[in-house]
């Protein structure tokens, strides 16, 4: 196993470093961030000098090999607007998110697997027939269309929940954290939910179709014959043989819903990641863009990774192991 995992981490870190070429020249060959850092009135001489400070005056090879050195590091480069560290900008915005996407995935494990086995298993029926074509609609709705609704209904109609912001915290060990208090978790609620939609209706979905293809398998029906309880069929032997699928999908969406609740955020202004990128994109923030980018993707190989070793715990027949094909 341990050589598995040095294998996959020496990987990552030639994708990081495609990553992070690819990014650096997209990002700093759009736009003149000095546009919007140096007012119109400031005279050339100020203009040429904040030019040397971001050290916009170099080659572009140069800049990227000034990066790459720092990045080895840890220094991902500073943010143009906020003076500060680009990384330990992201690193702030992390609990938010964070926070947000546990609450999706617990409504996408909590409300997906459950509405699937029972598709699945009543897929005849007109109880498994309607919730797959009411999971239909989680695919169908624009996300910030989906959220503008859940704000109008809840929010602005029933006054049940705050539309926007992260509500009260507690810090616990110095970071902030909004799901040990009531107000956060009023908050939360909203965003989470419209974040969660379309994954628990992709988890449905795979759940329904796993059990509709696993119960009618050889090794079900002679459990079945064997006088074995209907309960314990289907927790050993249809759901735990379905599983590997959809934690794959649950694994990928996680890391998925981290790099990407950018129009959730906005929409209710929730103060996490999503909402930085969007705002630094705005602001043409390079160093906040790439550093993100690069986070991203790292949380997304480490996901895979978890993953792939999840899978050797869930189902002793896979292997650790290079495909040989």
């Amino acid at each position: 196993m341990w050589v598995y995992v040095l294998r996959r981490l020496v990987q990552s870190f030639f994708v990081l470093l495609a990553v992070s070429l690819v990014v650096f020249i997209a990002v700093y060959a759009v736009g003149d961030p000095i546009e919007l850092l140096v007012s119109a009135e400031a005279s050339e001489a100020d203009r040429q000098q904040m030019i040397a400070r971001l050290g916009l005056d170099l080659p572009l090879w140069q800049q990227y090999a000034s990066f790459a050195a720092r990045a080895l590091h840890g220094d991902l480069g500073t943010s143009f607007v906020h003076g500060i560290p680009a990384i330990e900008l992201i690193v702030q915005r992390i609990p938010a998110t964070f926070e947000l996407v546990l609450v999706a995935i617990g409504l996408t494990c909590v409300l997906g697997i459950p509405l699937g086995l029972i598709a699945g298993l009543y897929h005849d029926r007109a109880l498994g027939r309607s919730l797959m074509g009411g999971s239909v609609l989680g695919f169908s709705l624009p996300n910030f269309w989906q959220g503008m609704m859940l704000i109008l209904m809840f929010a602005v109609w029933l006054h049940w929940l705050p539309a926007a912001g992260r509500g009260e915290t507690v810090d616990v060990l110095g970071v902030p954290f909004s799901l040990f208090t009531r107000d956060g978790w009023a908050h939360v609620l909203l965003p989470a939910v419209n974040l969660a939609l379309a994954n628990i209706a992709l988890v449905l979905r795979l759940t329904a179709t796993g059990v509709t293809e696993a119960k009618t398998q050889e090794y079900v029906r002679f459990a079945r014959a064997k006088g074995v309880p209907e309960r314990r069929i289907l927790t050993r032997h249809i759901l735990r043989n379905i599983l590997i699928p959809v934690v794959t999908v649950i694994g990928l969406e996680f890391g998925q819903l981290l790099a990407f609740s950018t129009i959730t955020e906005t929409v209710f202004a929730w103060p996490g990641m999503g909402k930085l990128l969007i705002d630094s994109i705005y602001k043409l923030d390079r160093p906040v863009i790439v550093a993100y980018v690069m986070l991203v993707t790292f949380i997304f190989v480490m996901v895979n990774l978890l993953v792939d070793l999840l899978y050797a715990v869930l189902d002793p027949r896979v292997q650790l192991q290079e495909a040989s094909a």
